[in-house]
Order: structure tokens, then sequence, then C-alpha cells
């Protein structure tokens, strides 16, 4: 499976649509769809029944996933694209602003 340049947990910055400039942490990644849910970015209003879970039921509000080309990684306060390149036989992420080592 390939490797994304995006993972759970990365802070991103949303870069295109109604959310544009808005900050947020990475809550998951879709690798079959190409799409990530950030913290507090792409909110819907959803209509739910009452449940186990949801004893009243109600409208609730919710992240939507959005597509990850819409994203881009934020290092050092700045957003930047990633790389990929091996150091001591291991294939790890930098950022190609700085040239740093992500993880």
């Amino acid at each position: 499976m390939a490797t994304t340049k995006i993972k759970k947990g990365d802070t991103v910055r949303v870069i295109a649509g109604k959310d544009k400039g808005t900050e947020g942490k990475v809550i998951s990644v879709d690798m079959k769809k190409h799409k990530v849910v950030v913290e507090g970015v792409g909110m819907v209003t959803k209509h739910a029944k009452p449940s186990a879970a949801n004893q009243n039921g109600g409208i609730i509000q919710k992240e939507a996933p959005i597509d990850w080309s819409n994203v881009m990684y934020v290092h050092k306060g700045r957003p930047t694209r990633i790389g990929f390149r091996f150091e001591n036989d291991k294939k790890v992420r930098f950022a190609k602003s700085t040239g740093e080592v992500i993880d």
C-alpha cells in the first residue's frame, strides 16, 4: 500500500473551499477515497434519531471529509509541501520548504 503525505494527527491548513485558511488537526484519513477529516473544518448538520448512544436525538454538527488535495501540512506555522527521502535505510517525510525531517 502506498504511503500518504498527510497522516492522522498532523496539523494542516485548508487551501481551497469554503473553509480556506482554517487550520486544524487531522482526525482521520481515508486512503481509498483520498479524503481527510479535519477538526472543526467542513462542518455539516446531521439529523439523528434517538438511539442508545444518543438518547434525545436531534440536530448535531459534525465534520465532513474533504479531499486531501485541499489541505497543506503546516510546519513551524507555515504551510509546506511534503516529500519523502531515505535516511539510514528508513523512509521519512520531510518539509520541502526547510528540508527538515518531520517524523
